[in-house]
């Protein structure tokens, strides 16, 4: 009997080591364990022994029977241990494929004009979204009854007079408050106006102010600031025009326009058969800006402009709806 014993828990052993799976071990215990295992049949010969020799196998066979189990147990903690460290792999699955990031074709558009300004001479100034009224309208020179004061234009919040600002022009404002001339800087920014959606309107788009006030600057400066910019954006033919406009804050205002790049001024869809797209408004600062601001406009002139990036991404890409830009669609972002 205890030579029986014996070989049992050596043979136990062995194939417990040599196991490779949860499955393989559960085999095992029932073939040694079980209710008919080899342990469980060697101990229903207990009885044919003789009262001296029975109290030691049985002794014996409990030893072997823990031994058994402890092994088990190991072997089974071995397994789950090396499952979690190297799970299994299907070698044979395709790959995944990567998602490689892109610029959105507006952010492209803005870097490039940064960049084009920065050359220029001009640094980068920021603002907050969130304006008061003072900065969006009372310091830039808009009436009280002007129209863009109105909520059809303009999205007020609750915490009146707070609102989202309308333009990156606020920023001209804060800058000269903080610093004196000369100033050169552009600020590129979100903006928010009470439009409805369609083609060439969005509620949310981006704009570019410019600003640059010192001593003797004139429309003639701002005229080739913005020949440079036209040529460095659209290539060395390029050419601008200005139509008489009005803005309160600048005196005199001109819409920009420059030459279509599509059709290189001959008159194309994009430009509607004119040969010139529009960039923005510019103008002369008046000088009921500059003045509450501490700067004596006798002594200091300067100009301002906006250009929206999303008109020149536009016409650079081909995109005839504005909305496109704004919906998130992966098929469409992707080709930028």
């Amino acid at each position: 009997m205890l030579k029986n014993l014996e070989y049992i828990e050596a043979e136990a052993k062995r194939r417990i080591a040599a196991a490779s799976d949860s499955k393989d071990l559960e085999d095992l215990r029932v073939e040694f364990l079980g209710r008919k295992g080899k342990l469980t049949e060697l101990l229903r010969g207990l009885g044919s022994l003789g009262p001296e020799e029975r109290p030691r196998a049985g002794a014996r066979a409990n030893e072997v029977k823990v031994a058994i189990q402890q092994t088990l147990d190991s072997r089974i903690a071995e397994l789950s241990a090396g499952e979690k460290r190297e799970p299994l792999l299907d070698y044979t699955l395709p790959g995944r494929r990567v998602n490689v990031r892109r610029r959105h074709p507006v952010n492209q558009v803005i870097e490039e004009l940064v960049f084009i300004f920065r050359d220029l001479g001009c640094s980068v100034a920021e603002g907050p979204l969130i304006e008061t009224e003072h900065y969006n309208f009372d310091a830039l020179n808009t009436p009280p009854d002007h129209p863009a004061r109105d909520e059809k234009d303009t999205l007020f919040l609750r915490d009146f007079p707070l609102l989202l600002r309308t333009e990156t022009s606020p920023v001209q404002v804060r800058t000269l408050e903080k610093a004196r001339p000369p100033v050169r800087v552009i600020a590129p920014g979100r903006c928010y106006r009470n439009d409805t959606a369609d083609a060439r309107h969005y509620p949310v788009f981006h704009q570019i102010e410019g600003l640059w006030v010192d001593e003797g600057v004139s429309f003639a400066h701002l005229k080739g600031i913005l020949l440079e910019f036209a040529k460095s954006l659209f290539g060395p033919e390029a050419q601008v025009r200005f139509r008489p406009h009005f803005f309160p804050f600048t005196e005199p205002s001109a819409e920009i326009e420059a030459t279509c790049p599509a059709c290189a001024g001959k008159g194309c869809r994009t430009c509607s058969g004119t040969g010139w797209i529009e960039l923005g408004g510019a103008g002369m600062v008046d000088p009921a800006v500059l003045a509450p601001l501490g700067i004596d406009p006798e002594i200091y002139t300067g100009f301002a402009f906006g250009i929206g990036p999303e008109r020149i991404a536009m016409v650079r890409y081909g995109v005839s709806d504005i909305r496109l830009f704004y919906e998130n669609d992966l098929r469409f972002l992707r080709q930028f």
